[in-house]
């Protein structure tokens, strides 16, 4: 039996792109059906992610002119991550497999088709990867490439030049589902899920219409968000640090003592080199990083609700 395929689309301010990149989805689940890789029952899932422009209105006049579009809205901006988690949760009951996409038109939306294909031959998980980054500045290429080696040297397993273009199957959102943390960072949950997975490759194109969302700082961000949610290791990086810092820092006493005894110290200069140049730096630092883990464990105990959606165009139920 063909599989039910929902495409998760999270939109945030998108009111000059959307017309431009809704018509190109309708067109390739039309394809898609055509080719008989898919049920006609698919669908596309508009997220939106609690716009200020008129967003929420495009979405809606989509769903009311063709029934492939759906919709639903957040009750307010929760993040890109939290949006993507939305739509794929409201659509895990519904369909077999979903693939998320920013609504930009940056990423080649004929992908899909090798997607599918490998989901059809046993994927669970099939990971849309970014095989050159020509179009980027250096700035961006290096900063991009760089968190990817960084995020697997902290620990967290994430697919290198891969971001939230992705198809999964339902049984693997069903698992998904399970997990409970309120700090998103689908890069690197969807990994620790599991189950059969494959990588497609494409080009990444510029965005069709309308500005970035992302700008270098929630970048930083996320990256920041991805590291302390699903990895210890700058912990045990500061336990190395002090470690060392202690050895130099006992060295330096000793050095200290040596030099008061050869009289070559001004009284108290070397107990403040000590305990100033040695310590006083590195603890600003580390408890900057122990704080970090300790705001998320402050929001876990919270268990705040993830998203919270205000509004639906429908209610498509799957048979």
């Amino acid at each position: 039996m063909k599989p039910i395929l929902y495409i998760v689309v999270p939109c945030y301010n998108e009111q000059e792109v959307l017309p431009v990149t809704a018509p190109l989805f309708d067109a390739k689940v039309g394809e898609l059906i055509e080719k008989n890789k898919i049920h006609a029952k698919s669908r596309i899932l508009l997220v939106n992610d609690g716009s200020r422009d008129s967003t929420w209105e495009i979405i809606c006049n989509l769903s009311e002119s063709n029934s492939r579009f759906c919709g639903i809205s957040q009750s307010r901006n929760r993040g890109h991550q939290n949006a993507v988690l939305a739509g794929l949760m409201e659509a895990k009951d519904l369909c077999d497999i979903t693939i998320s996409i920013d609504c930009d038109g940056q990423d080649d939306i004929n992908a899909m088709d090798y997607m599918v294909d490998a989901y059809l031959d046993g994927c669970e998980v099939v990971y849309g990867v970014r095989n050159r980054r020509d179009t980027d500045t250096w700035f961006k290429r290096f900063s991009a490439e760089g968190f990817y080696k960084v995020m697997n040297w902290m620990g967290a397993e994430v697919v290198f030049n891969h971001a939230d273009y992705r198809l999964v199957s339902s049984r693997v959102l069903r698992e998904l589902a399970n997990f409970k943390e309120v700090n998103i960072f689908l890069r690197g949950m969807i990994p620790l899920v599991g189950f059969k997975s494959t990588s497609v490759y494409y080009e990444r194109r510029e965005r069709l219409a309308g500005k970035s969302h992302y700008p270098l700082k929630k970048m930083a961000a996320l990256a920041l968000d991805g590291v302390t949610s699903l990895s210890i290791r700058p912990i045990r990086i500061i336990t190395g640090i002090g470690l060392f810092i202690a050895v130099l820092s006992f060295l330096g006493v000793l050095w200290s003592i040596a030099m008061y005894i050869a009289g070559r110290t001004v009284s108290g200069w070397a107990s403040m080199v000590c305990i100033v140049c040695f310590i006083g730096g590195v603890q600003l630092i580390s408890l900057g990083i122990i704080g970090e883990y300790i705001g998320k464990i402050y929001l876990e105990t919270k268990a705040r609700p993830r998203y919270i959606i205000s509004e639906r165009t429908g209610n498509d139920k799957k048979d």
